[in-house]
């Protein structure tokens, strides 16, 4: 016997693979609306209005790098294209390296005094000094310096030697030879006094290509 709800008017059966397919949509729409449910609240903590400030004092920590004196030696290449001789003046060929991990820019020199002269060489090496052109006899000085150790001299360009990396410089027309000049030292290589400093600033800056040449003219 068929079980059925009466209306008043006539018997409406139920089809249990309808009940079924009703059951299975209103999962659906439960699944959905959940769903939409989670979606809206990760776009609520993504634009959340709860401000996030930073503690005063915040901060982290760096470190400075060490400086080390740059070194400037003679050098045999490229050779002087002016020679000197009694009452002329020469160029100077030097290689400056900078040991730092940064660019510094060279913008003068500091001479010895006027009265501190070169010691001579027969070759270019530096090696066998020429007997008779001593440091004390060969008249050979910076050209500009003074009678006062130490006096500035500015470059005519600055000099930016690069990090870790050596500059190769000709100082055109920096040395002079006075007429007392003997005549020992003639064809003679000369290791020019050391200066007594620089004047020179680390930091950035595009180095110099080498080698290159440079000047003091006063």
């Amino acid at each position: 016997m068929s079980l059925h709800k009466s209306t008043g008017l006539h018997s409406v059966r139920r089809d249990p693979e309808e009940s079924r397919r009703r059951a299975w949509r209103r999962g659906v729409w439960a699944l959905a609306v959940l769903l939409g449910a989670l979606g809206a609240g990760g776009s609520a903590v993504a634009a959340s209005n709860w401000v996030v400030s930073l503690t005063a004092g915040s901060s982290g920590e760096a470190q400075s790098a060490s400086v080390t004196n740059l070194t400037i030696t003679a050098v045999a290449s490229p050779s002087a294209t002016n020679l000197l001789y009694p009452g002329g003046n020469g160029d100077v060929v030097a290689t400056i390296t900078n040991p730092n991990a940064f660019p510094v820019q060279i913008t003068a020199v500091n001479l010895p005094a006027n009265t501190t002269y070169a010691a001579g060489y027969t070759t270019s090496a530096l090696s066998t000094a020429q007997t008779g052109c001593s440091a004390t006899t060969s008249d050979v000085a910076w050209n500009y310096a003074t009678g006062v150790s130490g006096t500035s001299h500015a470059l005519t360009s600055a000099l930016i030697v690069g990090a870790n990396a050596s500059l190769v410089v000709t100082f055109t027309n920096d040395a002079s030879m006075t007429t007392s000049a003997p005549a020992a030292c003639e064809n003679t290589y000369f290791s020019m006094p050391s200066l007594t400093g620089v004047t020179a600033t680390g930091g950035s800056g595009t180095p110099t290509s080498s080698p290159t040449t440079d000047a003091w003219t006063s």
